[in-house]
């Protein structure tokens, strides 16, 4: 049976939880397909797939911080309304929970954000650290294929 190593084309399911419930999770969806080290999983996740056999279904129990590093207060940082206007579009109302997707300085990818208030002149708290980042996380994994 083929192993998981670094660069493995994978064909799986997983799912991806904190203490709130799932993130993501592809068992009720079609299969998920990705590279080991394109970046779409965090190191720490990917790490846990090596060695691993096409066939195997396992629950992970990762400790905080692990998987998505620890919380960063100053990734906490208010947007002003201008800026998000000039990102997108002006008449957007935003309220805490929204995700808020940011194209990357050079234009090549996105980041995205998560509203946590928004102030009185309309300026928004966007926290930017991971979802999971200092949380526990249960990370769920079935090995449909490896290449």
């Amino acid at each position: 049976m083929p192993i998981v190593e670094p660069g493995s084309f994978l064909t799986l399911h997983y799912r991806l939880a904190g203490p709130e419930g799932d993130i993501i999770n592809t068992f009720n969806e079609k299969p998920a397909t990705l590279s080991l080290g394109s970046g779409t999983l965090s190191p720490a996740l990917e790490q846990r797939l090596l060695g691993l056999a096409e066939g195997t279904r396992l629950v992970m129990e990762i400790p905080p911080g692990e998987a998505f590093g620890d919380r960063i207060a100053d990734m906490q940082q208010w947007v002003a309304r201008k800026l998000l206007s000039e990102l997108g579009d002006p008449t957007e109302k935003y309220a805490a929970g929204d995700v808020v997707q940011f194209p990357t300085p050079d234009g090549m990818g996105s980041y995205a954000g998560t509203v946590m208030q928004v102030n009185e002149v309309g300026a928004v708290l966007f926290d930017f650290n991971h979802p999971l980042a200092g949380q526990p996380v249960t990370f769920e994994v079935e090995l449909i294929g490896v290449l």
